[in-house]
């Protein structure tokens, strides 16, 4: 084979791991929108569970086929009581309707009506399923309606003859389907289990979810310590903790955490300013808090350092002192300055350094006694200007020759390390005697307290939330890409 077949074959070969790789994570993003898709509908359907019981009334009236297919999930069977009264009104809607109102069938149905009525009024069969404040709304519209000072006067009137005969069957009907009806349906039963919990078997529907979260979880994490080295499946599985509720008996509403991760992962919905507002206020206060606190914590380590004299005389300082790197890097710090002034920085004002020459010779010059009386000598007066211009160009040149030459030179070298090694040294021997380090401990710990509490002072008077919103205005102006 020769250079251009294998050329050939290489290319046919890249371009087949890019086809591949494409596919991958196509497929590796159709999957996290997958997943993102089933864990929304999940946390709809534990939502959906959590408030099945506080919303029922409203699935008895519009959704009634709800109701009749989740009601056995909750352990929801209709009461007795209250569903045997509504027979019995149907019971006297039908006697009503064969015998009249004054039959001897209707004047025994009306009888049973009263006896259950007062039975309910003993007995609240409404307190088993917590639905006390409609029992109330029940008997408050029956006693508006009579117009009885009680309860039970009240439907013991409304469930005789005489009303009826008074009122109208009709009339009283409508009264008793629209008003009084719908909040004896909304009654219910619902057994308990063995400790006396009201009976839940969500888990029927939820086990298929968890199951499914759970192969997911294990397959992925497993991908993860596969693809990064070090890894082990141990540590993947830690890393996501936040997806634990998935898999969670109980406290199913923690599931909206690993669902709002997931999704915003995927892409699936942009969370992205949603979170932001969400997290706005409580992060601007929470970041006010923490900077005052590395601040305070920072300028206390720097006074304790400063005091310790760690700061200013290492070989002071504590024996656990940490070296890092080289342990002459002072010195080496040294002659990198010295170089950069010397080669660098010296070239560079040597006009400056020229022109304060030839002012400080001019200057000297006019202050000495040989000037003064050179000045009677006629034509002596622009002598120093021609003197003093070529002394002071050749000084500062010869300073930067000088300087330059005796770096380079190993003998020149010897004595201006000689020279840095002594100055340092008298440096740090002044720096450390005990009056001048007590002054700079001091001086230096009242700056550091200084600008802790100045800081702290003005931090207060800024609103946090003003700092966040220009962090966000600059985010933003990041984003945008110059034409």
């Amino acid at each position: 084979m020769n250079n251009s077949e294998l050329a050939a074959v290489q290319t046919a070969d890249e371009k087949w791991t890019v086809r591949k790789n494409r596919r991958q994570n196509q497929w590796m993003v159709f999957g996290g929108k997958l997943v993102a898709v089933v864990m929304v509908a999940n946390l709809l359907l534990v939502f959906f569970n959590i408030t099945y019981i506080s919303l029922r009334d409203l699935y008895v009236e519009y959704f009634p086929v709800i109701v009749h297919q989740y009601d056995p999930i909750k352990g929801i069977e209709p009461n007795e009581i209250t569903e045997g009264y509504l027979e019995t009104v149907s019971m006297l809607e039908a006697a009503i309707a064969r015998d009249g109102v004054f039959g001897t069938k209707t004047a025994a149905v009306l009888k049973q009506l009263q006896n259950q009525s007062l039975d309910m009024m003993d007995d609240n069969p409404f307190l088993m399923a917590d639905k006390t404040a409609a029992f109330a709304r029940l008997k408050r519209k029956m006693r508006f309606h009579t117009g009885a000072e009680s309860n039970r006067e009240a439907f013991l009137t409304f469930w005789s003859p005489a009303y009826i005969k008074y009122a109208g069957w009709p009339n009283a009907k409508a009264f008793f389907e629209q008003s009084i009806r719908p909040l004896i349906a909304s009654n219910y039963f619902r057994e308990t289990n063995e400790i006396g919990q009201f009976v839940d078997e969500f888990w029927r529907i939820d086990i298929y979810f968890v199951a499914f979260f759970a192969i997911e979880f294990l397959l992925r994490t497993a991908a993860i310590s596969r693809q990064n080295l070090g890894v082990s499946w141990l540590d993947a599985i830690a890393r996501r903790w936040y997806e634990l509720p998935l898999f969670l008996p109980f406290w199913h509403w923690l599931r909206i955490v690993p669902t709002a991760v997931r999704v915003h992962r995927s892409s699936l919905f942009n969370l992205e300013r949603l979170l932001s507002q969400i997290t706005h206020e409580p992060a601007a206060y929470l970041a006010e808090r923490v900077s005052r606190f590395a601040l305070v914590r920072m300028v206390n380590q720097a006074k304790e350092a400063v005091n310790a004299a760690g700061l200013i005389d290492a070989n002071a300082a504590a024996s656990g002192y940490v070296q890092v790197g080289d342990i002459k890097k002072v010195d080496k710090l040294t002659d990198r300055l010295l170089r950069l002034v010397i080669y660098q920085v010296m070239p560079t004002i040597k006009p400056d350094l020229e022109a304060l020459l030839r002012h400080s010779l001019q200057k000297a010059l006019r202050e000495s006694d040989l000037y003064e009386g050179l000045q009677q000598i006629p034509g002596i007066q622009a002598i120093p200007q021609e003197m003093v211009a070529p002394i002071s160009d050749y000084l500062a040149q010869t300073t930067c020759d000088v300087l330059a030459d005796s770096y380079a030179d190993v003998e020149g070298r010897v004595l201006v390390d000689q020279l840095s090694d002594d100055f340092r040294h008298a440096l740090g021997r002044e720096l450390t005697s005990g009056t001048t380090q007590t002054e700079m401990k001091t001086l230096l710990s009242d700056l550091l307290e200084e600008v802790k509490l100045n800081y702290i002072q003005r931090s207060k008077q800024k609103n946090p939330e003003e700092t966040l919103e220009e962090v966000d205005q600059l985010e933003d102006s990041s984003l945008i890409v110059p034409n």
